[in-house]
């Protein structure tokens, strides 16, 4: 823990974390290396971790409720407190997407979504599971 936190403004803080249960958090705080003082929220209600990771000011914030709306609402939220965040990361414990090839993703693999043309490079895949015969 930090000797003596800092207490930096708002705008100094411009790399955004959503975590979706507690487990998440505690890691990505286990990963911070520094803690900051917390802030007066502006216009949000939500409870922030701050900190620094290398140069990287970041906040940080649990979702109340796990859900893709619910993430959505954050995630506007906290970039309407901390005006100068520049993309939030979603760090969480997902599922898989099985598929062929390159295009499997299983538990414990690290995901980075890359929107396309027609794509928006972000899946809702939780309405289902494989068989033992391997159909969806």
């Amino acid at each position: 823990m930090n000797p003596s936190p800092r207490r930096l403004p708002h705008d100094d803080y411009t790399v955004g974390y959503i975590c979706p249960m507690g487990v998440e958090l505690a890691a990505v705080e286990g990963i911070l290396d520094e803690i900051d003082k917390s802030l007066p929220g502006t216009c949000d209600k939500n409870s922030y971790t701050l900190g620094r990771m290398g140069v990287h000011n970041v906040v940080v914030a649990k979702m109340p409720e796990i859900g893709t709306n619910r993430a959505a609402v954050l995630a506007t939220r906290q970039l309407n407190d901390f005006l100068s965040v520049r993309f939030i990361l979603l760090v969480g414990i997902g599922g898989g997407i099985p598929g062929e090839d390159e295009d499997d993703v299983r538990l414990g693999d690290v995901v980075v979504s890359k929107p396309t043309v027609t794509f928006g490079g972000v899946v809702q895949y939780d309405m289902g599971k494989v068989t033992e015969r391997g159909l969806f």
